[in-house]
């Protein structure tokens, strides 16, 4: 049986979704370039060949996070108006929360933010996705506002496993 190798492009991405998995754990400072590797099955050297340096890595996950919530939202922009079409996003991200390591993740992009490069890429990132939703929804002001207040609530809901946080209902 002969191996078909990966070519560079799909080894990156092998390589994206592994690191992404470290780093929902250990962040940016605490996830080593090791431990990657080791989850991606390559080596070392290989690791920093595709990407060269662990801060550009982290910055490859940040966008793949953000292109991740970008095609959820695209994908579920439906409906009859704004208020609808803001509703059906909402629920497609309330499913998307259900993946602990994109969720776990995004909330460790944040938290580099005291990174200035790290809090630049996330900045633009956030700008992107604002504006996204308010191109995909026709919503704006108040409404996106209260959309992106919404979605950090139920980050928070969902990263404490505190289903209730994220529903006014039950307050």
């Amino acid at each position: 049986m002969t191996r078909t190798r990966s070519t560079a492009q799909e080894r990156r991405a092998e390589l994206l979704t592994a690191a992404l998995s470290e780093f929902a754990i250990g962040g940016l400072h605490g996830t080593s370039t090791e431990a990657i590797a080791r989850r991606a099955g390559i080596s070392h050297a290989y690791l920093f060949r595709l990407f060269g340096t662990k801060k550009q890595l982290f910055v490859a996950c940040v966008e793949l996070c953000f292109r991740r919530v970008e095609a959820t939202f695209a994908a579920a922009a439906a409906g009859e108006g704004p208020t609808a079409r803001l509703a059906s996003m909402g629920s497609a991200y309330r499913e998307l929360l259900a993946d602990r390591e994109l969720l776990l993740g995004q909330m460790q992009i944040y938290a580099a933010c005291s990174e200035p490069d790290i809090r630049e890429v996330v900045r633009e990132g956030y700008r992107r996705l604002v504006a996204e939703v308010g191109r995909l929804s026709g919503a704006g002001g108040a409404a996106l506002q209260e959309f992106f207040a919404m979605g950090m609530l139920l980050n928070v809901a969902a990263s404490i496993d505190d289903p209730a946080l994220g529903d006014p209902a039950s307050w």
